[in-house]
């Protein structure tokens, strides 16, 4: 049982230092679209981990398919809600900085061949 709680808790550190990397990531990229994909990815792996390593820790207890339930949720709506919001943004004429190289959907809202 005290090996559960030391995994647990490793685990939980791990998702916790993927949370972090996401909040620097929002801050350092440069523009809305790059902040977007570095805190979707990064928090939504921070929060599986997170929750992955409390539901080790506390094994016994009847939360465990709540906690799945959460994951579940995490898996299938972070990166639905963060496509589109960026639509979104796209479409609403937020500019992508000017590093970037390529602008698929704008070609495709032109209806050019690619």
């Amino acid at each position: 049982m005290e090996f559960l709680h030391i995994l647990g808790s490793f685990v939980t550190l791990v998702g916790s230092i993927f949370l972090l990397l996401g909040a620097i990531g929002i801050i350092r990229m440069p523009d809305i679209y790059n902040r977007m994909q570095a805190g979707t990815k990064a928090t939504t792996l921070g929060s599986i981990l997170f929750l992955f390593g409390i539901g080790i820790s506390h094994i016994n207890c009847e939360c465990i398919g709540r906690i799945f339930a959460l994951i579940l949720f995490i898996i299938f709506t972070n990166p639905i809600s963060s496509h589109a919001l960026a639509r979104a943004a796209h479409f609403k004429g937020i500019k992508l900085t000017e590093k970037t190289v390529k602008d698929s959907l704008r070609r495709d809202e032109e209806g050019e061949e690619q």
